[in-house]
């Protein structure tokens, strides 16, 4: 008996999702896909990056040659 009402519970917040349309603001979301900042995240975590290759280099103790 309980099972019915839980499913038409999460059928009803299911439906309510799914045509639940918020409204959009474009002039705010513009501004934050156009931002300058984006570049400046790039950078910051260039220098945590490695290349694949190197790091299987360095644990099998090769040497890489140009």
């Amino acid at each position: 008996m309980g099972r019915g009402r839980q499913k038409a519970k999460h059928t009803k917040v299911a439906r309510e999702l799914k045509y639940f349309s918020p409204d959009t603001n474009y002039s705010a979301l513009e501004r934050e896909l156009g931002s300058a900042g984006h570049s400046d995240y790039e950078d910051k975590w260039a220098d945590y990056a490695s290349s694949d290759d190197d790091e299987v280099g360095a644990e099998q103790g090769e040497t890489r040659t140009a």
